[in-house]
């Protein structure tokens, strides 16, 4: 089946457009971040698809709005027994309650949190929110010094976030480059994406063409590493 494929900012809203053999346009709400993805018949151009989504737009920020409030009710209980996910990989976690720091460690496939007798549910949680973005700390400096020089930009600076709808941003104007706490849960190559991703817009700010050939030229396979990180449709809706 031939495809094209472009990306589009609509009203705020990034969008993957995929145009294919196919009769009818698809519009679809993606896990975890709200993505939007349209699949589109080769007789649409941008502009008509632009369209098309701009109509579909309540529809598209009541499902937005679905997924986070499923988000919000699935909140951990931070107990033993719960999957916590480090870099792809699923560990169940153990409470261990005793005197001293409090702290996580892996171990194997469990994830140890050790922490004083009568831990509040929420400061356990910000204890979790503390270590994945030490993990994420650790991690992309080395991964800015690989790319700097194969892309021949310099990163100002960095800083870790948690987003709602962005894996990651970049300022263009301060040079600052932001990355979502959340991708501590994602395997390292998709953290790779998203840092050569932001770092590319040192040199395109839009998700345009020219975008899209610089990704291609310098990380092939960055289409696979964002499916990765958009997995099954929240919702999909078909329509002529």
């Amino acid at each position: 089946m031939n495809t094209a494929s472009a990306y589009l900012t609509i009203r705020g809203i990034g969008v993957d457009v995929t145009y294919k053999n196919i009769k009818n346009l698809h519009i679809g709400v993606y896990p975890p971040l709200g993505n939007v993805r349209v699949a589109a018949p080769h007789r649409l151009n941008d502009e008509q698809v632009r369209l098309a989504v701009v109509q579909r737009l309540p529809w598209i920020k009541e499902q937005r709005e679905q997924l986070r409030s499923a988000v919000r009710q699935s909140t951990r209980e931070m107990v033993t027994g719960e999957s916590h996910y480090v870099w792809g990989v699923r560990h169940r976690m153990k409470v261990v309650e005793r005197p001293g720091r409090a702290h996580f460690e892996p171990d194997g496939e469990r994830l140890l949190l050790y922490v004083p007798a009568g831990t509040s549910t929420t400061r356990r949680r910000e204890l979790l929110d503390h270590w994945y973005r030490e993990q994420i700390r650790h991690v992309v400096p080395g991964l800015i010094s690989k790319w700097e020089p194969i892309l021949e930009v310099s990163v100002s600076r960095w800083s870790i976030k948690r987003m709602k709808t962005k894996w990651g941003s970049c300022n263009r104007e301060t040079g600052h480059i932001w990355f979502n706490v959340e991708l501590a849960k994602k395997p390292p190559a998709c953290l790779e994406y998203i840092v050569v991703h932001e770092m590319v817009h040192y040199l395109e700010r839009h998700h345009n063409d020219p975008f899209t050939k610089l990704m291609e030229q310098f990380m092939p396979n960055w289409r696979s590493l964002r499916e990765q990180l958009n997995n099954a449709p929240l919702a999909e809706e078909q329509w002529t």
